[in-house]
């Protein structure tokens, strides 16, 4: 059995580097897609209040029988649970649902700026970090300009934000502004969505066969050797498989410098200023 490497965070706790994405699965389909990735090696679980299927998570990660002590579970709380102490009860919503006492990695799914609450929230998430009912706390499509007033208007610096990232939307001035503020990226559609589209890239198939490797694990390993932490969505187990057996190979210079292309520039991907829910 595989098992992702870990990457350790801000406040001391790690994240294994690869975990399972669940948007768009429902209950039933979370559930089983969780005990087929916990048995084929994964211990990191994503799930989200938006995405209706953390009931789901919950049904699989104690139908695997899987030490709840080997697992990294992350959920995220959206908008209708900013401001104030919503958090509060978004959070024991989720718990609830999830069938746990805490949840490893808690995100504020969007900062929704014209709303103005993310600060306030955030506030909350530190009084749920220190009450035990998470280990850790972050964000997720916070740009640099939202964490900036984050970390100058409260007392912990996020562990990790969660954004759409890949080899065509590379985010580079974000992932530096992370790394100097010791805040771990997460890559969310890290193998650029559906359809064709990025992993029918003509340099992917290249590269793909120079390695023995699909376009998928090419894009993933992409991801592993910029110290990303990144979780694909399948509910196939071949799939599940296939995107954890990445760890026996390496892209040299030459492999990254021709990836590069795929670059779509600094303005692809989605807008967190004036998109979220």
């Amino acid at each position: 059995m595989t098992l992702a490497p870990v990457i350790k965070l801000n406040d001391g706790n790690s994240i294994p580097q690869l975990g399972l994405g669940t948007w768009p699965l429902d209950d039933d389909q979370a559930a089983t897609a969780v005990v087929q990735a916990l048995e084929a090696g994964y211990r990191h679980i994503d799930t989200a209040v938006k995405y209706g299927n953390e009931r789901g998570v919950g049904n699989g990660v104690r139908a695997s029988g899987v030490d709840r002590g080997e697992l990294f579970i992350t959920t995220k709380l959206d908008g209708q649970y900013q401001g104030n102490d919503r958090a509060i009860e978004g959070l024991d919503g989720a718990l609830e649902r999830l069938g746990l006492d805490y949840v490893d990695l808690l995100l504020i799914h969007w900062p929704l700026p014209q709303r103005d609450e993310y600060v306030s929230t955030w506030k909350t998430f530190e009084r749920l970090q220190a009450e035990g009912k998470v280990r850790s706390i972050g964000v997720s499509n916070f740009k640099p300009a939202h964490l900036e007033r984050l970390m100058a208007e409260t007392d912990v610096v996020p562990a990790v934000n969660q954004i759409q990232l890949s080899p065509a939307i590379t985010r580079t001035a974000e992932r530096e502004f992370h790394e100097k503020h010791g805040i771990v990226t997460e890559s969310y559609s890290p193998l650029g969505g559906s359809g064709a589209g990025l992993l029918g890239a003509p340099i992917l198939s290249q590269l793909a066969e120079k390695h023995g490797k699909t376009p998928g694990q090419l894009v993933l390993r992409w991801h592993i050797q910029h110290g990303l932490v990144t979780i694909p969505k399948t509910a196939n187990p071949d799939r599940m498989s296939e995107n954890l057996d990445i760890f026996d190979f390496a892209l040299d210079p030459q492999d990254l410098a021709e990836l590069a292309i795929l670059d779509e520039g600094p303005g692809a991907g989605n807008d967190s200023d004036v998109t979220g829910h």
